[in-house]
């Protein structure tokens, strides 16, 4: 990490640097562009990574990102498994389809995909809205996934998902946000995408994040992903689900991994002790450096962390 800038801070968009001063694989990792007739999305085009050999994992990305956010572990994971890095309906290069966006609807797409891959039962990490998709997925089809890396995701139903709801409640919320985002889509993701160190970012992450961001139905697809999948209703529904089975004494379908770092201006850390509450039978790393994104800034952090658990004997499926 940069010693010499505060956490979080950012540069200003125009000392940005072409290429990522850490460098990578993720443009070398073969990809697969996967026509998938969908219940949840109808027919769409599903752009996945797939790279390495051995037992699957699955590597779920988070909101306003795509599989490229997995840039720095790909290679490292790789040498273990065959990993599956998908870009989620509405993100990056897959199909951004004018469909609803509840989290049941992922949480179906995410079931189709693994059967499309030919990998039910992998392993899988998810980061942010991933995460909190994958645990549904894992809730509702146990068999679905073998264990589940959650790398700080979202889940409770904080103060701010209400006020989210209530501004995207307005009839006029989507126009605006859609002119928002239009007048630069690339700024807009700088500015709201968040590293603990963030000299890690370039314009050729923000072409990235940005480019479904450039399409009046790629806008409209983030309009609906902040408006449904992330509904405050469901979170508290999601929640009470998880007490009811700790009251029972029921535990998590699969083995759980928490991972969540100390400081987050998205997720604050906080949730992750909420949902370790909510879990007692999950593992709980709390990490010591890095961010919402510590596979991003603290990749290494995240590897020793998430490793021994995929690792262990059940992770094949």
């Amino acid at each position: 990490m940069s010693a010499a800038r505060a956490p979080f801070r950012q540069l200003p968009f125009g000392q940005l640097p072409e290429r990522p001063r850490v460098p990578h694989t993720y443009f070398q990792t073969p990809a697969r562009e996967l026509p998938l007739d969908s219940r949840a999305f109808g027919r769409l085009s599903v752009h996945c990574r797939v790279v390495g050999a051995g037992p699957p994992l699955l590597l779920v990305h988070g909101l306003m990102t795509s599989s490229y956010s997995f840039r720095y572990v790909l290679a490292p994971l790789s040498q273990h498994f065959t990993v599956y890095a998908p870009d989620l309906p509405g993100s990056g290069r897959s199909s951004a389809p004018d469909r609803s966006y509840h989290p049941d609807r992922y949480t179906e797409f995410l079931s189709e995909l693994v059967d499309a891959l030919g990998i039910r039962g992998c392993a899988a990490v998810g980061n942010s809205l991933g995460g909190y998709l994958a645990m549904r997925l894992a809730l509702r089809e146990p068999d679905a996934l073998g264990r589940l890396v959650n790398l700080h995701s979202p889940g409770v139903p904080l103060r701010r998902l209400h006020a989210l709801r209530a501004a995207l409640s307005l009839p006029v919320s989507e126009p605006i946000l859609q002119r928002l985002i239009a007048l630069d889509p690339e700024r807009w993701v700088q500015r709201n995408v968040h590293y603990y160190d963030e000299t890690l970012k370039s314009r050729e992450e923000t072409r990235e994040y940005a480019a479904p961001l450039r399409t009046p139905a790629g806008r409209h697809a983030f309009y609906r992903i902040l408006r449904e999948t992330l509904d405050v209703d469901e979170m508290a529904r999601f929640t009470r689900d998880l007490e009811g089975r700790r009251v029972r004494g029921v535990r998590f379908p699969v083995p759980l991994q928490l991972l969540y770092a100390p400081e987050d201006p998205m997720v604050p850390p906080v949730v992750g002790e909420k949902l370790r509450a909510l879990l007692p039978d999950a593992e709980f790393v709390a990490l010591r450096e890095g961010s919402h994104f510590a596979h991003v800034d603290a990749p290494q952090t995240f590897l020793d962390a998430a490793l021994p658990f995929l690792l262990e004997r059940d992770a094949a499926p």
